[in-house]
């Protein structure tokens, strides 16, 4: 890939400079894995805040977001949406990162400001860490402001997210909510009555931020962002938003019932067994914690857990994996990349 030059909304020093506009023809994108159309970042996103920590590529597909001692940034898109398929290929930062958050999101616009008490809200989490240990991935579904009744997830990675591009999605619909990488995936929540209003269904926006989350993000807050090694900088590119926009106004639109149906029949939406086996094997690799198994929280396990015997015994009711299952045997040498091209294809 030719190499790209980024260009920032603000005057930063040399030193920064220098490290954010690296050439990029040394890395390789993770190939978009479903059949849809990337898009321009400002045909379709605008910032959030730390405008001049936002660099756009010149080409404007690809975008950095940085984190300095001084702020964070992100970007939102310029519409709302009623389901869809939110993506794009992520790079994060490398080296020391303890206490740096990134998340890729939808959520109702300004934070909840629209539905303050009851917004919704899908998440994938990056977690930082101290050196020479892994980035950590949390998914996070809430409904209806039920964050007191969190399902989150929390995976390692079979890949060192900081060295190379992969694709995150997130699919939404009225029936089903599921967290890819790449094309493999990772997380199903399958709608069910008794979930009631904490089933994601009000209109919402996507979101990339990096943020300081030192209080909280690598060992319950004991290792802090230590900016002697910032900026830190991830990077956005192969964006996709294949949504059904509505009114932010009215927050209805006529054609989402369309949209839906015709989603409904995308590879991305059709979990097929191969898809399930992977998704299963990924889990019992990678998991680290699950809201199912986790007694203490929730005594009688969420309507939308499926209980699978062997997550139940490795998980022991406190949801937590007391050591990682088997990676630090993967931590020099990392495995090739999972496909769905075969039923075989395992994690090694």
């Amino acid at each position: 890939m030719a190499a790209r030059a980024f260009s920032g909304g603000g005057t930063a020093s040399l030193a920064v400079a220098c490290l954010v506009l690296v050439s990029l023809s040394s890395l390789s994108l993770a190939a978009v894995p479903f059949n849809v159309s990337t898009l321009v970042f400002d045909d379709v996103y605008a910032p959030l805040f730390g405008d001049h920590n936002i660099h756009r590529s010149d080409d404007g597909k690809s975008v950095r977001l940085l984190l300095d001692r001084y702020t964070g940034s992100g970007f939102i898109s310029q519409d709302l949406y009623h389901h869809g398929l939110f993506s794009a290929s992520i790079k994060l930062p490398s080296e020391y990162t303890a206490g740096v958050v990134v998340a890729f999101y939808v959520m109702p616009t300004s934070n909840g400001d629209v539905f303050e008490k009851t917004h919704d809200e899908l998440d994938f989490e990056f977690l930082g860490n101290i050196r020479g240990k892994e980035w950590r991935v949390q998914t996070n579904v809430y409904g209806n402001g039920s964050t007191s009744r969190g399902r989150e997830e929390r995976y390692l990675l079979w890949f060192d997210p900081s060295k190379e591009f992969h694709q995150y999605s997130i699919l939404w619909t009225t029936k089903t909510i599921i967290f890819y990488i790449d094309d493999v995936p990772i997380r199903e929540v399958v709608r069910t009555p008794a979930m009631g209003g904490d089933y994601p269904s009000k209109p919402m926006a996507l979101y990339a931020t990096i943020w300081d989350g030192s209080s909280w993000a690598t060992s319950g807050g004991r290792y802090k962002a230590d900016y002697k090694y910032a900026p830190f900088v991830s990077e956005f590119s192969d964006l996709i938003l294949e949504g059904c926009s509505v009114d932010p106004i009215q927050q209805v639109s006529q054609r989402c019932d369309e949209h839906e149906s015709r989603v409904a029949t995308e590879e991305y939406a059709v979990m097929t067994p191969q898809k399930r086996a992977a998704m299963q094997r990924y889990r019992q690799r990678y998991m680290t914690y699950s809201h199912c198994y986790d007694r203490a929280r929730y005594p009688t396990p969420m309507p939308e857990c499926v209980i699978i015997p062997e997550e139940k015994e490795r998980f022991k009711n406190t949801g937590h994996l007391k050591f990682s299952p088997g990676h630090k045997r993967h931590h020099k040498r990392r495995s090739s990349t999972p496909t769905m091209k075969s039923d075989k294809q395992a994690y090694v």
